[in-house]
């Protein structure tokens, strides 16, 4: 039976020396976690099983080589990890996924027509288009929030245990990602809409 009560930081260290069965105690212990994480970001069990699988592999290799050294925040690691992997895999599609607008951030409404005619769908492709080449002039952390958030529909408590910050941190990256986004539209002269 598996001890559900030793700490994570433990497990990581009898691991480390060697004993394999508490990497399996880890694992039992988040994996319903992790597996529902990642398969609510890809929506297919095969790819899903697959990043699965690459984030312990990287867990593991990390773990062998000594170079773990987050000790008492194994699941956010992990959860970094996966989120890592799941980012490459949309990288190596191109395509990554769209899933609401909100309020703070209108120009992603250009984008919510279910009907879209040729002229539309062209239009469509040029502002995502328009869009990224926008959203990379933005910082890096500013940017990581965004698409966090934008692209992959996560919640800033989600975001902040994968970035290791605190939720007002994200909360304020996506503020001035969103305020230098309206300034390169503007000093651009950039138009979204048809």
């Amino acid at each position: 039976m598996v001890d559900l009560h030793i700490p994570d930081a433990l497990l990581v260290k009898n691991y480390i020396e060697g004993n394999e069965t508490a990497l399996a105690t880890l694992i039992k212990r988040h994996e319903s976690k992790i597996y529902g994480f990642i398969y609510s970001k890809i929506a297919d069990r095969d790819i899903s099983n697959d990043i699965f699988q690459d984030t312990f592999i990287k867990v593991i290799k990390t773990l062998k080589s000594n170079s773990y050294n987050e000790e008492g925040k194994f699941l956010p690691w992990v959860m970094r990890i996966s989120h890592n992997l799941i980012v490459d895999h949309f990288r190596k599609t191109k395509k990554m996924p769209m899933y609401r607008e909100t309020e703070e951030f209108s120009i992603f409404s250009v984008m919510s027509d279910n009907s879209l005619t040729i002229e539309n769908k062209m239009i469509f492709d040029q502002v995502e288009v328009d869009l990224k080449k926008i959203i990379e002039e933005l910082p890096e952390d500013q940017k990581e929030v965004l698409v966090m958030r934008m692209y992959q529909d996560m919640s800033f408590k989600e975001i902040s245990e994968l970035t290791g910050v605190s939720i007002n941190t994200a909360l304020g990256r996506m503020r001035y990602a969103l305020m230098n986004l309206r300034k390169i539209i503007d000093k651009h002269q950039i138009i979204l809409t048809n």
